[in-house]
């Protein structure tokens, strides 16, 4: 293939490694300025209790504006990666002939979208193979192809949310600033308002920042949590959680794990521990795992996402800070590469914000506006308001 005779495929660069370094580096330098300002946990298991209702906002305050609806909020958030790969996919999809220079050109479209080499050279084979089987000769014809292949390329299994309607212990994981601690929040305020007994259960204790962040989210959310002090064994907590979930028929149990890829021995040892205390305390439950990735940081999401596969199983994927990345690509090259599904994907910071995975609306987002008319036709069509209708050509008055 033409295009990938340029770079190097599958493989991953030092630079990709050490950015992976650099992005937990900088969180845990953020994160030791927040804890300074955090109280000291008592160090005995904290099971916080949280009233079932949220104070209602003081009364005069003005409406909020009317919020956009979700499918409104994502094609806005995917707008730049939209621009950077817009002006190249409808002049692509314009030329007469379907040669080396077109799947060339498609190859780096898809690429510079954050799509990656493997799902990149997957898809345009794809669409090689159906090309031939369909017998289609001009590129015009291949956009919606395209389009609809990388839409199989994202479907989501009916049994993904299965764990969902059973009870379930959830262990979420993954490297630090990814916006795990926010998802878990959003997650179980999602949950009870749906009717759901949710709990939670503080296991990253290597950061008194997380568990204050988690009991925030807590005590926002109505739910109860399960918490110890810093340093203590995350086992022990999730016991503890493990134990207060069956007492109290929860139906379903949030766990915050730490995230430290640079210690992946420890991490390993840690996430297999709480699984085995999951699986002998608690054999009639389900165990889901979800790994939190940052939309905005790439190929580093999808490196991330291999690592934390190498060491213990993961059942799916939340995609966070999508609102305003220019790699949105990305969640079609993490689903497609390690064949696991994007369950959530995250838009903004409210509760809402963070909403099951659609691929179809995901793509239709992903792929909005794109023109395939021709440059007379566009001229034609914006110019097309200044021509008078019929009845204003007859009218006499």
């Amino acid at each position: 293939m033409g295009w990938f005779t340029k770079k190097k495929k599958g493989e991953t660069t030092e630079e990709e490694l050490q950015e992976v370094q650099t992005q937990e580096t900088v969180a845990e330098a953020e994160e030791v300025e927040t804890e300074k300002e955090i109280s000291e946990v008592p160090s005995e298991t904290v099971d916080t209790e949280i009233p079932a209702e949220i104070p209602a906002d003081e009364p005069g305050e003005a409406p909020a504006p009317q919020k956009k609806g979700f499918f409104a909020r994502l094609k806005e958030g995917l707008t730049k990666t939209r621009n950077s790969i817009s002006d190249s996919f409808n002049n692509l999809f314009k030329a007469s002939e379907l040669d080396d220079d077109f799947y060339d050109e498609l190859e780096e479209t898809l690429v510079m979208s954050d799509m990656g080499y493997e799902t990149t050279e997957r898809i345009v084979e794809d669409l090689k193979a159906r090309v031939k089987e369909e017998h289609i000769k001009e590129a015009q014809a291949c956009r919606d192809l395209v389009i609809n292949i990388i839409r199989d390329q994202m479907q989501v299994d009916e049994t993904a949310y299965d764990f969902e309607n059973k009870k379930t212990v959830v262990l979420v994981i993954g490297v630090n600033g990814v916006g795990k601690t926010t998802s878990i929040g959003k997650l179980a305020a999602q949950y009870k308002a749906r009717g759901k007994k949710v709990l939670m259960a503080a296991a990253d204790t290597f950061r008194a920042a997380a568990i204050d962040q988690l009991k925030t989210w807590a005590n926002r959310a109505g739910v109860d949590i399960i918490a110890q002090n810093e340093g203590a064994d995350p086992s022990a907590v999730v016991y503890d959680a493990v134990a207060a979930a069956k007492s109290r028929n929860t139906d379903i149990l949030l766990i915050d794990t730490a995230g430290r890829l640079h210690n992946k021995k420890n991490l390993m040892d840690e996430l297999a521990k709480m699984r085995r205390i999951i699986t002998r305390e608690y054999p009639e439950a389900n165990v889901e795992s979800l790994i939190v990735l940052d939309g905005t940081t790439g190929q580093n999401a999808l490196e991330q996402a291999r690592q934390f596969s190498s060491v213990t199983e993961i059942n799916g994927i939340i995609i966070t800070k999508l609102d305003g990345t220019a790699k949105g690509g990305i969640a079609i090259a993490i689903q497609s590469e390690l064949n696991v599904p994007v369950k959530y994907i995250g838009i903004g910071e409210q509760i809402d914000d963070l909403q099951k995975f659609d691929p179809n609306s995901y793509v239709n987002a992903l792929f909005a506006d794109f023109d395939m008319r021709s440059d007379v036709e566009i001229l034609v069509d914006e110019n097309i308001e200044n021509i008078p209708k019929d009845d204003d050509l007859f009218d006499m008055n």
